[in-house]
């Protein structure tokens, strides 16, 4: 059988640090305030000179390198993103070129903070039907640039950022004992868009507008959800939570990592936290915590590692894999 295999991930931050001190300097809040609802401490913040692109492409020739994997190798790249450079053409065309290539697909997915859950699952069945068979898959975001800095419900929570992954096709026998991407699970649901959007687009205000939520009903509708889709990723391969190695969540709130881990009865030490020096990098939040926890020596060959997130629209999902 046909398998996708996670063979390389890398990441990359903007150098640029804000602290929550930094923030209470700009809005009605505080350190403890933010720490306490949130569990963020700090978060990056793209330079000037810094894109979505130019972070995914760092975060892009790094998981290559890790992967031991040829640029020249990659025949789909699909970024995941909710801030791209340009309406079009997509972000990833641009990757695409930095990296030397022309040849192959390239394009981007829009699903908000489940968008490298998608673009992951996409990237997945491109390979398991043979028409891909070195993939680089992308969460890269510019956050800061669609925040209201004098909203304090929303502009203490994002960050910017980037990480991804190599994904090349190797072959399995099809049971929870393979090495790879063993199941993936996507869902979204329309009827809340209201509750995490932007007030703004090409088509309906030709600005870019500003991020606006409603914290206490995402964070509902997020630990239900969220749970759905993991014990979908377990009930899909037979395998129970404490089968699980290691949770790698979508890094939104702390309070939301928290409470899903424990209707799930997943043992907190091993849920990947990355969201006290992060924030929310949206989709570069999955990979960016994933890179972590490799790099550190946290997750191991044969470890299985869960997946989940979820964003506006809303998007959620997950995907379950044996590194």
């Amino acid at each position: 059988m046909r398998r996708s295999i996670i063979t390389g991930c890398g990441a990359y931050l903007p150098e640029r640090t804000m602290s929550n001190d930094e923030l209470a300097r700009m809005v009605d809040t505080s350190d403890e305030w933010i720490t306490a609802r949130t569990g963020i401490k700090e978060r990056r913040i793209a330079g000037p000179d810094e894109t979505t692109s130019t972070l995914g492409l760092k975060a892009a020739e790094r998981a290559l390198a890790h992967a031991g994997a040829k640029v020249a190798d990659v025949d789909l790249i699909v970024l995941a993103t909710a801030t791209p450079d340009q309406t079009f053409p997509a972000t990833a065309c641009r990757v695409q070129s930095e990296l030397g290539l022309t040849s192959g697909a390239a394009f981007d997915i829009q699903a908000v903070c489940t968008g490298f859950i998608y673009a992951l699952a996409t990237a997945d069945n491109f390979i398991k039907a043979g028409q891909a068979d070195t993939a680089l898959v992308i969460g890269a975001e510019t956050f800061s640039r669609i925040l209201d800095w004098e909203d304090r419900g929303t502009c203490v929570l994002f960050g910017d950022g980037a990480g991804a992954i190599v994904l090349q096709a190797g072959k399995g026998r099809g049971g929870a004992e393979d090495r790879g991407v063993l199941s993936t699970h996507l869902h979204s649901d329309g009827r809340y868009e209201k509750l995490l959007y932007v007030d703004g687009g090409p088509s309906s205000t030709q600005t870019v507008g500003k991020l606006r939520m409603s914290g206490k009903e995402v964070f509902r509708h997020a630990v239900v959800n969220l749970s759905d889709a993991v014990s979908e990723a377990l009930a899909a391969t037979g395998l129970t939570p404490e089968d699980i190695d290691w949770v790698v969540p979508h890094q939104a709130n702390r309070r939301i990592i928290d409470a899903t881990a424990r209707k799930l009865n997943i043992d907190p030490d091993r849920v990947v936290l990355t969201v006290d020096r992060h924030g929310n990098t949206s989709a570069a939040s999955v990979p960016l915590a994933l890179n972590e926890a490799v790099s550190d020596g946290r997750i191991q060959p044969g470890h299985l590692v869960l997946m989940e997130a979820m964003g506006g629209g809303f998007t959620w999902g997950s995907a379950l894999a044996r590194w």
